[in-house]
Formats: C-alpha cells, structure tokens, sequence
C-alpha cells in the first residue's frame, strides 16, 4: 500500500476557536455532559480517524491581569479532565485510537503510568499521552508551587518522568501472566521487574501493579518545537504535534525532526509529524470564507491575548492595547508558540488588540478556508511534499465543523488514495503504523 497520511481529531470545548460559543447554534451546556463527547468521538470514527485527542490546562487561563476578569468574562474556558473522559470513551467506540494530554510537571510517574496501562487494557489497546511541561504560573499556584519551573529544568523532569513511565509499563514483560492453576503459579517472577531508580527528581522502585497492556506501552505524543522540545520528542515519542504557518517552514521542521531522531539512534520515519489546521469547510471558497470572518469579528481582543498571555507565562495586561507587541525578553512560557506570534506581529504590524483577535482565532495554527475540495488539495499537496505525516484537524466550532471534514473532506481524500476507508488494525499503534515496542527487560534471541 503507498504512504497514507494520518489524522487526529484534536477537539475543545464547542471547537477550537474562541468566539465558536458565540454562534447561534453552539450549546456550551454541553460541556459537561457525556453525550456530547460520545458523539464526537462516534463521529471521528465513523471518519476513520487515528484519534481523537483532548488538551489540558490545571488552571483557568487567568494570566492576563492575574485576575479572573477576563478569563471567566470572554472565555468559554471550563473543561474536564481529559484522561477521565477516556474511560467514558473507551465504552462507547471500538476502533478509534483515544488520545489526553497529562503534566509531567504536576504528576507521580507511578501514578500516571498505572492510569494510562489501566486505559489501554480497558480500551484494548488504543490509548496515547500527550507529554507536556506544564508552563504557566497559574497551573503551579494549584499545586503548592510558584513559580513554574524554568524551560530547562521543566524538560529534565520530564525526560527523567517518561524514562520512568516507560520503565514501569516495561516491568511486566510480555508472557508473564502464566496461570497456571495446577502448579499454582499466577505469574513468572524471572518476567517481573523492580526498577530500583534513583534520579534527580524520582525515587521509584516498581514494579507496576498492572501487567503490560495491549500496545506494550501507550503511544507517546510530543508537542515541543522548540529545539529542546525537538530532542526531547526525537528521544522517545512516536508523534509530534506542531504549529506550522506554511510550507516551507513545515518542510524544515519535516528534514530537522527527522535528522534528530538519526541523532538520537531512530530510523528517520519512525516517528509522526502531525501540524495542526483549522479547517472552514464550505459549498463555495466565499461561504466558507464569510464563515470564518464571522468568527474572527466575534473574538474579543482580550479573549485572545488572555490566551497568548498564558501560552507566553507573562501578563499582557501592561502593555497598550493599540500599540504593537514590545520585544518581551526571557519567556517562560511557550517558547516556539511566542515566536510564531512575534514573527507574524512583525510581519503584519498588527497592535495588541490586532493580535489578540487573530491568535484567539487559530492560535497560531494554519486556518483553511474552502471547498471540500480545495481543503484535500492543501492537504495533499503538504503530505506529498514531505511537510507533514497528517494532521491534527481542529474543527473551529462544533459539533457541525467535525460533521463537515467527516462528510466532505474524508470522501474526497479516500477517494485519491491518500486515506484509510475502513480501519485496517485494532490498536493505536497499529492505526499509526507503529510497531509495538518489546520490554527493555526482555532478552533478545
């Protein structure tokens, strides 16, 4: 079969741009319930995504005026916990690989490792972490710690958290469950492992208390871009998700990603790159085109720059609305994300207010506005020109943006060859073309 791309259905709240809750049709009621969330996951299956994927922050985004004025007033900002709703999901799809983003600022790898191997046994197999370092002051207020620690030693922790992790899902290898009622062996100690680990930030000793899940270990997903971010994800994840604002940059961050996983002893492709895009599908360019200016109209400035002002760790509040973005010195929020902005505020001279109605929009994500078709054109032509492995797909507003990619935009890239029609595996390793990793415990023949 030639190369297919991939996609993940990358869902918040009532879509992802921030006036989506002012549409006529939104029901941001919804948000708390569990049809709403089984419903979309039905729908991206009956697409025949990867996955379906849910972000997180451990805060309201309060950053800009440190206060929660802005945040509560213009944001449709509430969401539940991610890795929680994957339990739910797990019961109401069967094929659909089920994806959550969790800290490892602001959790136990022992903890975290039993949640997800428990989520991958109960969904057989399709589940996948998205690795963060948790970067926002606000997030280390609710954990007894302020402020957030800096870029460096937020990315050693968490390298030494998934050394961890995948330890701990390792200790149990493959075969040790025997079950063997008439000799009484339940398991085979010679295949079950302490971890003994001593490190800078942990002091665990395992083993895990779940044997070794269906995928071996969840799919490990990665959203740094910053060169840092890059060699963490080159070191041990098998899908990175990134913010790439056209062709050419993609296309390098395709060729360095690739040369930092040969760096880091991987084959090159053994890893997923995955950008994000807003996609405005529409009967003609101009419907979908007028779709999109409507939403971009409704965003109020500062819902936006309470977004960016988070994203960056650093309160916007103090600069004037109509004037540009000042050169803001040692950010500690999200490096690769603030450079985009700052590129794109230079390049178009945009104000602060100019800005926050643009990033509140797509975040510094690629937006599309189109026919079905002229959407599947774009996307080809990025695949094909190796910028990309596929696409998170960030519908703008839901459910009916979802609706649309699955009904318009899958048929026609199904139709070039270039996408699955049915689910050729079970697993979301399988889904990604992913070979299923063999305990670091086990002896190799």
């Amino acid at each position: 079969m030639s190369r297919q791309l991939h996609l993940g259905a990358f869902l918040m709240g009532v879509g992802h741009h921030a006036s989506a809750w002012r549409l006529p049709e939104a029901d941001p009621s919804q948000l708390t319930r569990p049809g709403w969330y089984k419903a979309l996951a039905q729908t991206a299956e009956r697409g025949k995504f990867d996955y379906v994927f849910f972000a997180d922050r451990l805060a309201l985004s309060d950053r800009y005026g440190n206060d929660l004025q802005t945040s509560v007033r213009y944001l449709a900002s509430p969401r539940l916990d991610p890795v929680a709703l994957l339990g739910l999901l797990a019961g109401a799809t069967s094929h659909i690989g089920l994806a959550a983003t969790a800290s490892t600022t602001f959790n136990d790898p022992y903890a975290l490792a039993r949640t997800f191997a428990t989520l991958d046994h109960l969904s057989e197999g399709r589940i996948g972490w998205n690795i963060v370092t948790s970067t926002n002051d606000g997030e280390a207020l609710n954990f007894s710690r302020e402020p957030i620690l800096d870029h460096e030693v937020r990315y050693r922790r968490a390298r030494e958290f998934v050394e961890l992790a995948v330890g701990l899902w390792d200790s149990w290898e493959d075969g040790a469950l025997i079950h063997d009622k008439a000799n009484g062996e339940f398991a085979n100690p010679d295949r079950v492992h302490y971890l003994n680990h001593s490190g800078e930030f942990f002091d665990v000793r395992g083993p895990l208390n779940v044997p070794r899940s269906p995928q071996g270990r969840p799919v490990l997903i990665q959203a740094g871009s910053s060169d840092t971010g890059q060699d963490f994800a080159a070191s041990v994840a098998d899908v990175i998700f990134t913010a790439q604002p056209n062709l050419e940059k993609a296309q390098d961050f395709y060729r360095t990603v690739n040369q930092r996983l040969l760096a880091q002893g991987r084959a090159a492709g053994s890893l997923r790159i995955m950008p994000g895009v807003m996609p405005f599908v529409g009967r003609s360019r101009d419907e979908a085109q007028a779709r999109f200016a409507e939403l971009e109209e409704n965003v109020h400035p500062l819902a936006g720059l309470a977004l960016l002002s988070d994203s960056m760790n650093h309160d916007l509040s103090a600069y004037p609305l109509d004037e540009p973005l000042p050169d803001v010195q040692n950010i500690r929020g999200n490096q690769s994300r603030f450079k985009l902005v700052q590129e794109l505020s230079q390049r178009e001279g945009l104000t602060l207010r100019q800005l926050g109605k643009r990033f509140g929009g797509s975040r510094s994500h690629r937006v599309l506005a189109g026919t079905a078709i002229q959407i599947t054109d774009d996307l080809q032509q990025w695949f094909e020109s190796q910028a990309c492995d596929g696409f998170n797909v960030m519908p703008p507003y839901l459910p009916d943006g979802l609706n649309d990619f699955v009904d318009q935009v899958v048929p026609q890239l199904q139709r070039r060859g270039l996408f699955r029609t049915e689910y050729q595996g079970t697993t979301l390793r399988e889904h990604l073309g992913l070979a299923r990793p063999v305990s670091q415990f086990t002896e190799v023949q």
